[in-house]
């Protein structure tokens, strides 16, 4: 089966074209090696892809038939992916929500005096010492 098509059936990818993007991008190696999108995969290929700020590692147990559910997919591989990463992950959403919430809009006067005010502070903190 060619890599786009394996990685799409596993559900890492919601389509076709784009794996053929991150591909072409040399985000997906297969046993070290950067794989095009015609790559063909078989079992205990190891994979590494780059997908939302973390780079996957997997193992093809087997090869599907075509796209499998969910709750099938860990038939057909294994995640062999460190924990740090998906903790790196968490840190850096956490990070993000940290300075503005999701939806308040853009920063008021007043948001932005305090910034400015908080630089001004570590500035002048550093020219006391």
């Amino acid at each position: 089966m060619r890599i786009d098509k394996y990685l799409w059936c596993m559900r890492y990818y919601k389509t076709r074209n784009m794996v053929t993007e991150a591909c072409k991008k040399n985000h997906v190696t297969v046993n070290g090696l950067v794989a095009k999108p015609s790559k063909e995969v078989f079992p205990t290929d190891k994979i590494t892809f780059r997908k939302d700020q973390i780079t996957q590692i997997i193992t093809v147990l087997d090869i599907p038939e075509n796209r499998v559910g969910a709750k099938l997919v860990d038939i057909y591989r294994r995640n062999d992916t460190p924990a740090e990463a998906y903790q790196h992950l968490e840190l850096l959403k956490l990070s993000k929500e940290h300075y503005r919430k999701n939806g308040t809009g853009r920063p008021t006067k007043k948001d932005r005096r305090d910034i400015d005010e908080f630089g001004n502070e570590i500035i002048t903190d550093e020219d006391d010492e």
